[in-house]
């Protein structure tokens, strides 16, 4: 397959030119390496990966020699195994005034981000990439950052594809693993069975010191049953048979090791009785789907969890969104005592952008009613809308558009 261009390359090539290393962070197989590899292709760049026993052996016994073996610049895959790594790049930064020395990949292993803040504070710049979005599938670059005014968005629509039902759920159920993406469903199959006992199993054991594969494994389906909805601790465990700090745990490792995203509730002083509990989502919808067994995208659309995984679709392409975009932005989502739930939450600079999430190409308009519920923060409510299956920009009042979800 060829090379697909990756949103992230842009903020990489930046942060390059600031920092003395820069840490690619995600999940096994999302493209790091190849990205890496890639940007690095004229230069005369060293590359080692920690996966190799004899460099992993040497790197934790001896940094020193490591760095004679294995000269700067240098692309360091799977940097989480040797920790002990991190002191002698803090003394090559500190001995060097150029930019981009070190490109590291790895998990974002709480104890590995631990160790990096501790030693490479203000030497480093930390990226996550995720694996591939509908959007870097198909090609579409927009050359400006994603809004929700209904000018915005009509500028958006002139390059975006036709929303496809059909297409999105392709993209859902096979998922945006790059070496996934022309494989036959069988191959695509076996490659997730593989990727489960091989990367996950492994890195749970190394990582996280998980022996019980077989409870692990059920924990990991238990998750993918939550897809879209609030986090259930005592659901996870029982259905893994672990106790529930076993399964808080294990949430934690899931979390550290780029395959489950937890949405935060919005919280507001201002407001009372919100909701305290994330909700659940896969960063990669295929291997959810793998792993509770939808044969083909077809009976996924047709059956009981379709809206769960379109709205894990829309959650995580906006997650990529701002995370490979040049302004932060903060996601959440809202839920009071009163069962009344506004999907996404984007806090960008000093508004608020409400947005719902509709798995229709004709949703209610007046579903936007309840975002007046944000009102009452300091924050100022800006555009927003419903994201949904519609083909065109729709204007739903002076705030709120129907937004289809090819846009993101």
């Amino acid at each position: 397959m060829d090379y697909l261009k990756r949103d992230l390359e842009r903020k990489f090539l930046n942060t390059n030119t600031f920092f003395k290393a820069i840490l690619v962070t995600g999940a096994r197989q999302v493209g790091k390496t190849t990205m890496l590899k890639h940007l690095a292709n004229k230069q005369d760049r060293t590359y080692v990966t920690l996966d190799d026993i004899a460099a992993r052996d040497l790197a934790k016994r001896d940094p020193a020699l490591f760095f004679q073996m294995y000269k700067p610049p240098i692309i360091i895959d799977e940097v989480q195994y040797a920790p002990e790594l991190f002191a002698r790049i803090k003394l090559l930064c500190d001995e060097s005034d150029i930019p981009g020395l070190f490109w590291l990949t790895g998990s974002q292993h709480f104890q590995m981000m631990k160790n990096i803040q501790e030693s490479l504070a203000g030497r480093i710049g930390i990226l996550e990439l995720y694996s591939l979005s509908k959007r870097e599938i198909d090609g579409i670059n927009y050359d400006e950052e994603l809004a929700f005014s209904l000018d915005e968005l009509k500028k958006r629509e002139q390059y975006a594809k036709q929303t496809d039902i059909i297409d999105i759920f392709e993209y859902i159920w096979k998922g945006g693993m790059p070496q996934t993406i022309s494989a036959n469903t069988e191959q695509r199959q076996d490659y997730w069975n593989a990727y489960v006992s091989t990367y996950l199993m492994r890195d749970a054991s190394e990582l996280g010191g998980i022996t019980d594969t077989l409870r692990f494994g059920k924990f990991l389906t238990a998750c993918a049953a939550l897809i879209g909805r609030q986090l259930n601790y005592k659901t996870l465990a029982d259905a893994s048979d672990i106790a529930q700090s076993t399964a808080k745990e294990w949430t934690r490792l899931l979390q550290g090791m780029g395959i489950i995203y937890l949405l935060q509730p919005f919280a507001n002083n201002a407001l009372k009785r919100l909701s305290k509990t994330p909700k659940l989502y896969f960063f990669d919808t295929g291997l959810a789907a793998s792993l509770s067994m939808w044969p083909n995208a077809e009976t996924l659309i047709n059956g009981p969890a379709c809206g769960y995984y379109f709205e894990n679709f829309v959650v995580t392409q906006l997650v990529r969104n701002y995370a490979y975009s040049p302004t932060k932005a903060a996601l959440s989502y809202y839920r009071d005592q009163n069962i009344k739930e506004i999907d996404i939450l984007v806090e960008k600079g000093k508004y608020f952008h409400p947005l719902e999430i509709k798995m229709s190409a004709s949703p209610d308009y007046r579903e936007v009613k309840k975002f007046a519920v944000l009102d009452k923060v300091a924050l100022e409510r800006g555009a927003g809308g419903i994201i949904c299956m519609t083909q065109n920009v729709m204007p739903i009042d002076s705030n709120n558009c129907f937004i289809p979800c090819n846009l993101l």
